[in-house]
């Protein structure tokens, strides 16, 4: 319940206002959310490499509403490249896209978002990063997978992501198992209908199981992001039963949310990629936190009765 309450705010413009007022709040995002700046988010990711992780960076905001808003999205992504490249990090980090960022969802948006990513991934290989397709709700799917395919042809590293709550995503997973695709894994934090996604936990917990199961059998390269130990463990497991070096595939979780498990896997010489958005909208972003882990919203509440 108080995750679907969470995720009905995140689109809420009344409940962004109020979560916007608190004296605090700036305080609490700033767990998940390192900076407003490309500065910011190159002064983190200097951190997490002189830790040996390395990250992929979303500049956040979706759902723009004209072709001037996707291409400053693109622009935002191609000086954050040159940014990356002139602080000595570029080479091995990747960068997230929403493609409703850069105009899926308006006229014509598979060509203008696909034009958009393009130009992106020209910028991104010049100078030693990957990109990765973010994937958000179900009615983006079958698009995003098909950007995806398209710019894999001249990009072959570039990244699609699954979502273990949606039933459609084994079939998703057998259709791709012989490109050798970057596949990232996730549980998926979007509010679904019924029909297409399952609704418990224990449910989207044993997809993800049988997830991880496939893509460590098959010739992808498995980004398995989570937060949970267990999963982690059976990560481990399944790449050693199928011989897949550590090169071969790649741990991934949230800024700030497990730093110390982040840590634990560095330390065990796995892949650790650290999830690192930035930007002024925040709001989606941060409210979708919220909703994943308790945890979270215990956190927020503590800061702002201490306020």
């Amino acid at each position: 319940m108080l995750s679907q309450t969470l995720n009905r705010a995140s689109r809420s413009t009344k409940a962004r206002r109020a979560v916007e007022s608190f004296p605090l709040t700036r305080k609490v995002v700033d767990r998940f959310v390192p900076g407003e700046t490309t500065a910011d988010a190159i002064a983190a990711t200097r951190e997490l490499v002189a830790t040996g992780r390395s990250v992929t960076i979303d500049v956040l905001g979706e759902d723009v509403l004209d072709i001037a808003g996707a291409r400053a999205t693109r622009d935002a992504y191609l000086d954050l490249l040159r940014a990356l490249a002139d602080a000595g990090v570029a080479e091995g980090s990747d960068v997230s896209l929403k493609l409703s960022a850069l105009g899926q969802a308006l006229p014509d948006g598979t060509t203008a978002a696909t034009e958009h990513a393009a130009e992106i991934c020209d910028a991104a290989g010049a100078v030693g990063c990957t990109v990765t397709l973010d994937m958000e709700d179900h009615t983006t799917v079958d698009s995003t997978l098909e950007i995806g395919a398209d710019l894999r042809q001249p990009y072959p590293w570039i990244g699609n992501v699954l979502q273990t709550n949606l039933r459609r995503t084994p079939g998703d997973i057998a259709a791709l198992e012989g490109t050798g695709a970057r596949i990232r894994l996730v549980k998926g934090a979007y509010r679904e209908p019924e029909s297409v996604a399952l609704q418990r936990k224990a449910d989207v917990d044993r997809a993800y199981e049988a997830a991880v199961d496939a893509l460590m059998a098959s010739d992808c390269y498995p980004m398995i992001a989570t937060h949970d130990p267990a999963m982690l463990d059976r990560a481990v497991a399944q790449a050693r039963a199928t011989g897949r070096g550590e090169d071969r595939w790649e741990a991934q979780m949230l800024f700030g949310v497990r730093p110390d498990l982040e840590q634990r896997m560095v330390d065990a010489g796995h892949r650790m990629r650290v999830y690192l958005p930035y930007g002024t909208d925040w709001y989606g972003y941060f409210m979708r936190r919220l909703a994943e882990r308790p945890a979270n919203v215990g956190f927020f509440l503590r800061a702002l009765m201490h306020r």
